[in-house]
C-alpha cells in the first residue's frame, strides 16, 4: 500500500520512468515548479501538452471562480488563484515559443530566444500577484470574519480543482512517458501535488461545518505559503537561466560523452547555456596532434553524436581543439610552413618534445615511399641537413632525430622524392619578434 502511495506521488520505481532505455537516461534535467522546463518544449508533442494542461487548467479555475462568487471562501479564492496562475504561464511561454522561431537576423544572429526568459520573468510576476492578492485576502478575512455559506458546493469545489489538477498529472505524466521526457514527467507529478492544496479547501469546508470558521482563511494562508514557495522556486529558476547558468550534471554530461569517443585526451573545457529552450554547448578537447585533419574532424562528429545522444535539450554542439601545450617551455618557435607539393602536402615546423627540439612534418597527402630531408642554409655557405623519418611507423608522421641549429631564422628547402620523382620546396622561418637566438641565449 505505502509502496502504491509513493508511485503515485512519483518516487516509487516506476515514478520517474522515462519510457526508454537510450541515452536519454543520463540526460540531467532540472525541474522548477511554476516555470516549464525548457526540454518539453523541445518537441511539437510537448507544446501539444502545455496547451491542453492550459485549457484543463482554465476550465477547472472558471469552475471554481463561480463557487467563490456564491461562498466567499477565501481558501478557495487562494486555490482558485493559484490554479489560475498554474494555467496562465502557459499564455507567454507560447508567445515566446512563436517569436523564437523566427529565423536569425543581421542583428538578431543567435535568433530571439531570449525572450523566452523575459516570458519567464512575466510568469514569476503573475505567480507572485496571485500570492499577494490570495494572501491579502487570507489576511484581512481572519480580522473581519465573514460567514461561509454554500459548504457543500464549496467541498465540490475543492474537489474539482483535485480532479482538474489529477487530469492534468496524468495527461502530463503520459505524453512525457511517449516522448522521454523526465521534464514533463516531473511537471505531472508537480500538478498532482497540486490538487492536495485543492483537497485542502475540503478541509476547510469541514473545519467551517463542524464550527470553527478560521479554518477557511487558516487554509487560505497555508495555499498561499505555497504560491510564495513557487514564487521562489520560479524567480531562482528564470534568474539563473538569464545569467546563462545551467543544471550541476550538465558539465558532467558533457565529460560523460566525451568518454564515448576514442581518441579524446581530454576535455580542456565545457561550457553551456540555454538560449530559450535550446541548449547551446561549447566543449573544448585536446587531442593527438600528429593526427591528420580528417581523422580529427571525425572525432570532432563522434563527440557531436554523442553529446545530441545523451542531452535530448541540446541544439548547437560547437567542438574545438585546444592548442598542443608545450612540454620544455620553449615558446620562440617559429611559425610553421604549410607545405603544398605535387609528391606531398602537410605542416612543416620546429616542435618541442621530452628530447627536444625537432623539426616535424606533418603529411596529409603524399606519394608513395615518399623520403623528405630540411637542408638549412647557413653562414659561409655550409648546409645543415635534417633528414626527416617516421615516427612510430607512422608514415604521415616524420621527425628529425636532432634538433636544428640556433638561431631559428634561415632560409631551406624541403627536399622531398618518391622513386624517380623528387622536387624542393624552399621556405624561410623566422623567431617572434622578441624572441631573437641572442635574446634567448641572455634571456
Amino acid at each position: 500500500m505505502w509502496e502504491k502511495v509513493l508511485d503515485w506521488f512519483g518516487f516509487g520505481p516506476h515514478g520517474h520512468d522515462h519510457g526508454g532505455h537510450g541515452h536519454d537516461r543520463h540526460a540531467p534535467h532540472g525541474h522548477t515548479h511554476g516555470v516549464i522546463d525548457a526540454t518539453i518544449a523541445s518537441t511539437d508533442r510537448g507544446i501539444w501538452a502545455i496547451k491542453w494542461s492550459f485549457v484543463i487548467l482554465a476550465v477547472t479555475a472558471a469552475l471554481q471562480i463561480a463557487v467563490v462568487v456564491v461562498s466567499g471562501s477565501v481558501a478557495l479564492l487562494a486555490d482558485t488563484i493559484h490554479n489560475i496562475a498554474d494555467a496562465t504561464t502557459a499564455i507567454p511561454l507560447w508567445i515566446a515559443f512563436v517569436l523564437a522561431r523566427r529565423k536569425p537576423t543581421r542583428i538578431f544572429t543567435y535568433g530571439l530566444g531570449r525572450v523566452e526568459d523575459l516570458a519567464g520573468i512575466v510568469i514569476v510576476l503573475i505567480i507572485l500577484a496571485s500570492a499577494l492578492v490570495a494572501g491579502y485576502e487570507a489576511v484581512n478575512r481572519l480580522f473581519s470574519p465573514q460567514p461561509v455559506q454554500f459548504l457543500g458546493w464549496l467541498a465540490a469545489a475543492g474537489i474539482i480543482g483535485f480532479l482538474g489538477n489529477e487530469a492534468v498529472a496524468v495527461f502530463r505524466i503520459r505524453v512525457g512517458r511517449q516522448i522521454n521526457s523526465a521534464a514533463l514527467i516531473a511537471d505531472g507529478y508537480h500538478a498532482r501535488t497540486d490538487g492536495l492544496t485543492s483537497l485542502a479547501v475540503v478541509v476547510g469546508a469541514i473545519g467551517v461545518w463542524l464550527g470553527y470558521p478560521l479554518a477557511d482563511p487558516v487554509i487560505g494562508l497555508l495555499i498561499t505559503v505555497a504560491i510564495f514557495g513557487i514564487v521562489w522556486q520560479s524567480a531562482r529558476s528564470v534568474l539563473t537561466r538569464m545569467l546563462d547558468g545551467v543544471e550541476p550534471g550538465l558539465v558532467d554530461e558533457v565529460h560523460h560523452a566525451a568518454e564515448h569517443v576514442a581518441g579524446i585526451e581530454k576535455v580542456v573545457d565545457a561550457k553551456a547555456r540555454w538560449l530559450g529552450h535550446k541548449l547551446h554547448v561549447d566543449v573544448e578537447i585536446a587531442v593527438d596532434d600528429g593526427l591528420l585533419l580528417a581523422a580529427a574532424n571525425n572525432i570532432a562528429a563522434s563527440l557531436k553524436t554523442e553529446l545530441f545522444a545523451h542531452i535530448p535539450a541540446l541544439d548547437v554542439a560547437t567542438v574545438r581543439f585546444a592548442e598542443p601545450e608545450t612540454e620544455g617551455g620553449h615558446h620562440h618557435v617559429p611559425d610553421p610552413f604549410l607545405v603544398s607539393g605535387k609528391l606531398a602536402s602537410g605542416l612543416l615546423e620546429i616542435v618541442d618534445t621530452p628530447q627536444g627540439e625537432r623539426m616535424r612534418l606533418r603529411l596529409s597527402r603524399h606519394a608513395e615511399g615518399l623520403r623528405a630531408n630540411v637542408a638549412i642554409e647557413r653562414a659561409g655557405g655550409a648546409v645543415e641537413s635534417l633528414p626527416l623519418s617516421p615516427v612510430g611507423g607512422d608514415h604521415h608522421y616524420l621527425q628529425s632525430l636532432v634538433a636544428p641549429a640556433e638561431p631559428h631564422e634561415f632560409s631551406a628547402r624541403l627536399q622531398l622524392a618518391a622513386g624517380p620523382d623528387s622536387e624542393d620546396l624552399p621556405f624561410a622561418m623566422a623567431e617572434p619578434e622578441g624572441h631573437h637566438h641572442d635574446e634567448h641565449v641572455h634571456g
